[in-house]
């Protein structure tokens, strides 16, 4: 190979470098357009993330500040079953869910005479709608008294006697994005908490700023998490995030960001073991080897806006491992294509799978390249670098069949 040669491979693979830069450029715009104007389309029919409040009474006295004392449940069981109903739009995946709510909330009264309590129930806001709410004292079960404020709050009075306790019941099923959270907006003291939360789904992560669970049991479905706060001071948020589904534009485009690592790889394993077998390649087979790799990104780019992710990568891996395996075959017979093959399943096959699984790309990065390098080492540990530069072959060898 001469030394002229080799610039020239170096210049095409940093010209294919640039196309890939500007084709994950475009897949990066597409997919912000598309996650901007999608996400609005999304949350106006599934309604934004749910934030349930806890409730809270009070009655009047001279003896609290403003003339009201606040007063929290003496105890809440809650009920919560998550349904995750993922949504494609466009090339994005938005996390959309069902959620079906049930409570019970017990009131005391902590003085020794009767007062009339006033409590209240914040509703979600900005939802897509509550149905088969539920709202009751006790054994009332009257609805013309469940209709919210226009702030979102249910608000009934009742009068209880000294030491007396009433039940507050509300249910409702609502559906929402993201993100499912209960919330103490005075959380100084929360007694007597117990919230259940079933799941459809396995992959349970808890949103910054939100508790763990004290208890957890998994089951082929999905989870049973427990939280329980018998008497807790500061206590935190509960909240799930719906599970992440792998979007095709974003992982298009970190795919074609770091393709030129692979075909660098690619290149280096072809020209020294190609040169090492007396087979000349001339920078018109390493131009057309990177147009066969660019080819795996382009149709990549553009299937997966008509195929689901898997099917779109196999279609696009197995046109460009017939482009540049069969080409390398007819350049130097079944000795280059016997190299091209695994070399190509590795670097472009397997690398470019890595980033299906977040957090693996870096160390299958790094293993990769250190494979390669003892490989080579191994295999060029005795050519005389001086003469190989130099060395022309007068031509290609016989191509077995």
């Amino acid at each position: 190979m001469k030394i002229s040669h080799l610039i020239a491979s170096l210049a095409i693979i940093a010209s294919t470098t640039l196309a890939w830069i500007l084709l994950g450029t475009a897949l990066a715009l597409r997919t912000i357009e598309s996650s901007s104007s999608m996400q609005a389309e999304v949350s106006g029919v599934w309604g934004p993330a749910v934030s349930q409040e806890h409730p809270q009474a009070w009655f009047e006295t001279p003896n609290a500040p403003g003339g009201k004392a606040v007063v929290l449940p003496s105890s809440s069981r809650i009920a919560i079953d998550l349904a995750s109903k993922p949504k494609r739009r466009g090339l994005l995946w938005h996390r959309t869910y069902d959620v079906d709510f049930k409570a019970d909330y017990a009131f005391t009264n902590p003085t020794k005479i009767p007062q009339t309590f006033y409590l209240s129930f914040p509703l979600p806001k900005d939802t897509a709608g509550l149905h088969g709410f539920e709202f009751r004292l006790g054994d009332d079960v009257d609805p013309s008294q469940s209709i919210p404020a226009t702030s979102g709050v249910v608000t009934r009075a009742i009068l209880l006697p000294a030491s007396a306790s009433v039940t507050l019941h509300s249910a409702y099923r609502t559906r929402g994005t993201n993100t499912w959270k209960y919330q103490f907006p005075d959380n100084r003291r929360i007694a007597g908490f117990d919230l259940t939360m079933r799941t459809d789904f396995p992959d349970i992560n808890f949103p910054v700023g939100t508790g763990s669970p004290n208890k957890r049991h998994q089951d082929p479905a999905g989870f049973t998490l427990v939280w329980h706060y018998p008497d807790v001071l500061a206590a935190p948020a509960i909240g799930m995030d719906m599970p992440k589904r792998l979007n095709a534009g974003p992982v298009a485009a970190r795919i074609a960001f770091f393709a030129p690592v692979s075909l660098l790889f690619f290149v280096t394993i072809i020209l020294l073991i190609g040169g090492m077998k007396g087979i000349p390649l001339h920078p018109m087979h390493v131009f057309f080897v990177s147009a066969g790799f660019f080819a795996f990104h382009l149709l990549f780019a553009y299937l997966v806006d008509l195929l689901p992710l898997i099917p779109s990568f196999a279609i696009s891996a197995a046109a460009s491992v017939l482009l540049v395996c069969g080409y390398l075959k007819a350049v130097g017979g079944n000795g280059l294509f016997h190299i091209a093959l695994p070399a190509q399943a590795v670097y472009l096959v397997l690398f470019s799978a890595s980033f299906f699984i977040d957090g693996l790309t870096g160390i299958t990065l790094a293993v990769l390249g250190v494979i390669t390098l003892a490989l080579l080492m191994f295999l060029t540990a005795r050519i005389d670098w001086k003469t190989f530069f130099i060395k022309r072959p007068s031509a290609l060898p016989a191509r077995t069949a």
